[in-house]
């Protein structure tokens, strides 16, 4: 089970790769248009009807494998964590906890000292934070 799924995250990393960088049609011609994808609704929309010499559109066929989609690069299950409660229901094999945004700096620091007792990987510690936890 564990060889597929690795396999699978480096068929994702390929096809990542291969993926083109999907723009809003016209914004390079446009500087009020940011390149921000948003789908061509136009009747005569050339993207919209996938004319030659005109960037791709998203579609189906760019999709990763279904098992790793929602995967970390690392591999991990990405479980968003916003106290040091939230910790404790983690399994360090197959999880990683990602911190909530709206976390303090305090808490924070408390969730990184757990998560390292507890030996679960953190995705987002924050610059500067390791200091704090040494002193």
């Amino acid at each position: 089970m564990e060889e597929e799924r690795k396999r699978l995250l480096a068929l994702r990393e390929k096809l990542d790769r291969k993926r083109p960088r999907f723009v809003r049609p016209e914004s390079w011609r446009y500087k009020r248009l940011k390149p921000n994808w948003r789908r061509p609704r136009g009747l005569d929309n050339r993207v919209r009807r996938c004319k030659k010499g005109w960037p791709p559109a998203p579609s189906t066929g760019y999709r990763t494998p279904r098992a790793v989609r929602t995967l970390h690069p690392s591999g991990l299950e990405e479980v968003l964590v916003y106290n040091v409660e939230d910790l404790h229901g983690l399994d360090p094999e197959r999880q990683a906890a990602r911190i909530g945004g709206t976390v303090g700096a305090r808490k924070r620091a408390l969730i990184l000292m757990e998560a390292e007792k507890l030996g679960i990987r953190v995705l987002n510690p924050g610059r500067g934070m390791e200091v704090e936890l040494e002193e």
